[in-house]
């Protein structure tokens, strides 16, 4: 007899660990500051989404293979926010063979939604939760803080990028990769060992695909009013020619995909696109919505925050 119950892979109950308490951007601290987030009304300094990204590959590679490092996409909506101390645990249901893309999803050891996600297989990853999410976005509306980007437009300059092993990563990641290898919640000898990688060279953890993309972002110059407080409420980030490594140079082109808001924030989609050494070659890709709070930017007209 043959059935078709879903099965789903289950990951074990991991504690992620804060490294952004002492992030800043914009000449001010950010929302993973314990006193910033309670003053915007959060018990403490969030763990940032990414994070939990790490929890996903042993499943997915029990699901994919080795493929799944050099072409696989998780596409997210964070749900929850997770501080530290509190435990997360990661599920994935088990696609039917041949298939290339399926459901997972993280929650908190109480059962709390942490996030929802589709993770997948390129080249044909069909339309990924976060391809549905913005095709049904609605205009934004009048903006403030957001009020001169439009769609398209690009960042100002080509940024080069890359990540060594103890390279500090700037105000907006205030650790190195060995720092965060220290406490990742899924530890590989592929991240820092050159003869236990199959590529030969240490790769760069997905979650840190995600700090490899963002900390010279600043350099887009991207007209955004502040000081203003901001989180990532949605992230998808894809490898198309992958895995990326440790010490390797990458070129990063950025514009701006979808606008949007809701009654507490205003959201940019920014597009990063990362190409090989030479720019000519695209490697992978992070689609990240950041939301700004209204009500962290001082000059949010009243009437319109009501």
């Amino acid at each position: 007899m043959s059935f078709d119950t879903p099965l789903v892979l289950r990951g074990p109950l991991r504690g992620p660990r804060q490294m952004l308490a002492d992030q800043a951007y914009g000449g001010h601290a950010s929302i993973h500051d314990d006193a910033t987030a309670e003053k915007l009304g959060f018990r403490a300094g969030p763990i940032e989404g990414p994070t939990h990204f790490s929890l996903f590959p042993p499943l997915l590679q029990q699901i994919w293979g080795q493929a799944w490092f050099e072409r696989g996409c998780i596409s997210s909506h964070y749900l929850n926010m997770v501080v530290e101390g509190e435990e997360v645990r990661a599920f994935a249901e088990v696609p039917a063979a041949g298939a290339t893309s399926t459901r997972v999803w993280a929650e908190k050891a109480d059962g709390t939604p942490v996030l929802e996600a589709s993770a997948s297989l390129g080249p044909d990853h069909g339309q990924t939760l976060l391809e549905g999410r913005m095709a049904a976005l609605r205009p934004p509306g009048q903006l403030v803080i957001l009020e001169d980007l439009h769609l398209g437009l690009k960042g100002v300059a080509e940024e080069r990028v890359r990540m060594d092993a103890d390279q500090h990563m700037g105000a907006l990641y205030p650790f190195s990769l060995n720092d965060k290898l220290k406490v990742i919640t899924e530890t590989s000898p592929w991240y820092s060992d050159a003869s236990g990688s199959p590529w030969g060279r240490p790769i760069i953890p997905f979650e840190m695909i995600s700090v490899l993309a963002e900390y010279s972002s600043g350099t887009a110059r991207f007209p955004v009013k502040g000081p203003a407080v901001g989180l990532f409420a949605d992230q998808e980030i894809r490898l198309i020619k992958g895995p990326l490594f440790v010490g390797e140079d990458y070129v990063i082109r950025r514009e701006i995909a979808a606008l949007a808001q809701s009654k507490r924030t205003e959201s940019y989609w920014v597009r990063t696109r990362i190409f090989d050494s030479t720019g000519t070659e695209q490697v992978a890709e992070m689609l990240l919505n950041h939301a700004t709070l209204k009500h962290s930017y001082a000059a949010y007209p009243p009437e319109l925050l009501a």
